[in-house]
């Protein structure tokens, strides 16, 4: 039987929601720490170069979901393709170098959900195998795609997808996983501005950012208290809790989420501390790239750098 056509639109005003989810070919559950870093790595590098607003994102241990707005090919300049490559390949290290006879095939690539999710993918399953000496595939298929309408339903659906962790039992708190939006919103502080702050709130005339995410909070929290009977639910007293507060989201609550850095730090400290240790065993980093200290949001001065597989 043909596969059924995979739902594409194009649309020139606003960009076209979409629910990404795609499960690993492999038995149990073969993504830990390291590989749901990785995979949230590739997520944010290639979300820099392609036409891709990413809304929100889960990493679990056998899949992943992510909730993208793809732009289309016509709303970008040429010098913003060529910026974007240029950014992109120098990042990388590769040695690749623009052309402007490249710039159709480009428009029409860095435009496409199929290419974008496929190099996430393929880098993905390179990592995967040459860290696990594993060979041959790691997805199970294609990726399912569905196509998502702005507003009600997009809120409904990033909560669905904040939630997983909740529902399988690993945390009782969204935002205290790592590999969700929520929780890369309260604990990194939207590091580099990655993800958006749309939330599907801006329909309802919510314009500030900060009034948006703790409404985005509040409903995630309403929603993952209903009994469903799809996994385990927020409790009811940590429900509570969030409603005496009115779901505002405190300087406490932000370093309590920041203390994982002295925790899943390869090294951290000051700026000066985290580059000079970091010279004396950058020979154990995979990367070929030089490494650079982050800057912890919320702990002023003080610079992490990643473990040494990540």
């Amino acid at each position: 039987m043909a596969r059924i056509p995979r739902i594409l639109i194009n649309s020139i005003i606003g960009g076209t929601v979409y629910h990404i989810m795609s499960r690993t070919a492999l038995d149990g559950f073969p993504m830990k720490d390291v590989e749901k870093d990785y995979l949230l790595e590739l997520l944010k590098r290639f979300s820099g170069l392609y036409f891709v607003e990413v809304l929100g994102f889960c990493c679990m241990d056998n899949h992943f979901h992510l909730l993208i707005r793809m732009q289309s090919e016509s709303v970008f300049t040429d010098e913003e393709i060529k910026e974007r490559f240029e950014k992109f390949h120098k990042e990388a290290g590769d040695g690749k170098t623009f052309s402007p006879d490249q710039l159709p095939e480009l428009r029409a690539k860095l435009s496409s959900l199929s290419d974008f999710v496929r190099e996430i993918k393929l880098g993905f399953t390179r990592f995967y195998n040459k860290r696990h000496q594993h060979r041959g595939f790691f997805w199970g298929g294609r990726f399912k795609s569905l196509v998502v309408e702005n507003g009600e339903t997009l809120i409904n659906c990033l909560a669905y997808i904040d939630l997983n962790p909740v529902r399988a039992g690993i945390v009782t708190k969204p935002e205290e996983y790592r590999w969700n939006s929520i929780g890369y919103h309260i604990q990194t502080g939207n590091r580099d501005q990655f993800l958006s702050l749309d939330f599907g709130l801006k329909v309802f005339g919510l314009s500030d950012a900060d009034d948006r995410l703790r409404e985005y909070k509040k409903f995630l929290y309403e929603t993952g208290a209903m009994n469903k009977n799809r996994g385990q639910q927020i409790k009811q007293e940590v429900l509570e809790k969030e409603r005496q507060k009115e779901f505002k989201i405190s300087r406490v609550d932000r370093f309590k989420s920041k203390t994982r850095h002295f925790s899943d730090s390869g090294i951290i400290g000051t700026k000066v501390f985290v580059q000079e240790k970091y010279q004396q065993v950058k020979h154990l980093f995979e990367s070929v790239n030089e490494k650079l200290p982050r800057a912890i949001n919320g702990l002023d001065g003080i610079y992490s750098l990643k473990r040494l597989a990540e």
